[in-house]
């Protein structure tokens, strides 16, 4: 079976990091394009970062750019999102989604919490 398990999320103080990390399973991992998500309360579901099927090529939202990175290793089954100097406009359910190609969606993780605060 398809599953997505995201992790690393938790509390941190502006400035401050996190990792997150999302396992693949139940599909060829290394054959799928890989996207991290969150979403806000109250606010729509927003990209914030891709990655292609090989880790060649990636892309980000213009509000994480420079702050965010987004890379997978396949042996491993996991795509991962380094995230630096946090803001308060950072916290959300982080979500990882898997496609086959662009809008043929695998699958969607279950989402992990970022709370940014002092």
């Amino acid at each position: 079976q398809v599953q997505l398990v995201e992790s690393g999320g938790g509390l941190v103080q502006p400035g401050g990091s996190l990792r997150l990390s999302c396992t693949a399973s139940g599909f060829t991992f290394s054959s799928y394009i890989m996207s991290w998500y969150r979403q806000a309360p109250g606010k729509e579901r927003e990209l914030v970062a891709v990655i292609t099927s090989d880790g060649s090529n990636t892309n980000y939202a213009d509000s994480v750019k420079g702050r965010f990175t987004i890379s997978r290793d396949n042996a491993k089954n996991r795509v991962y999102l380094q995230m630096n100097s946090l803001t308060p406009e950072d916290p959300a359910v982080y979500y990882c989604k898997a496609e086959a190609r662009v809008g043929l969606v695998r699958g969607w993780g279950q989402g992990t919490q970022v709370t940014v605060s002092s």
